[in-house]
């Protein structure tokens, strides 16, 4: 007898149907909802800063796609001569940077707050005018080391994930 390809609604194979629970029990689209209603963030991450011993930028890798198509229109993409990579990592370093540490301890100025590009401390150290991408570039001092700290942003962002399909047709096994 040859298997068949599909089954039907008749078929023991098919998933269950939830049913309706109880008044104060959590139903699965209960369950759904609450999941659904939470914030998706990511959290901060560590990017080391390679030409400093020690140094580490904190940066918070949420990234939308309105900041991204800004970042590439403001490093030169819709320009004649194109996107300026180097710029663009130094946009994506500079606004996604919430603060500082060095030796594993967080750097915060005068007042206990964070620190990021824009700080005067900063702006100050690095002799930079612009916090984008003046004080960013003068801080990674090798733009090469820009472009990586970049890449390791958007990764961190989940830019390049992977997601996985589930085949729902295929049932773990019980052995």
């Amino acid at each position: 007898m040859a298997t068949s390809l599909y089954t039907d609604e008749n078929s023991d194979d098919q998933p269950k149907k939830a049913v309706a629970k109880k008044p104060g029990e959590n139903t699965l689209l209960d369950r759904l909802r609450e999941t659904v209603s939470k914030k998706v963030e990511r959290p901060v991450v560590l990017v080391e800063v390679p030409s400093r011993d020690g140094v580490y930028i904190r940066i918070s890798p949420n990234i939308t796609q309105n900041q991204m198509r800004a970042w590439r229109r403001n490093a030169g993409e819709d320009s004649k001569a194109g996107l300026d990579p180097t710029k663009f990592s130094a946009y994506v370093i500079g606004h996604t940077t919430v603060g500082f540490e060095i030796d594993g301890e967080e750097v915060v100025d005068g007042d206990g707050n964070s620190m990021n590009f824009a700080s005067d401390a900063i702006l100050q150290m690095t002799n930079a005018d612009r916090p984008v991408p003046d004080a960013v570039r003068e801080f990674f001092g090798v733009d090469p080391h820009l472009e990586a700290a970049a890449l390791a942003i958007l990764e961190a962002a989940g830019y390049g994930d992977t997601v996985e399909t589930v085949d729902p047709t295929r049932k773990s096994s019980t052995n």
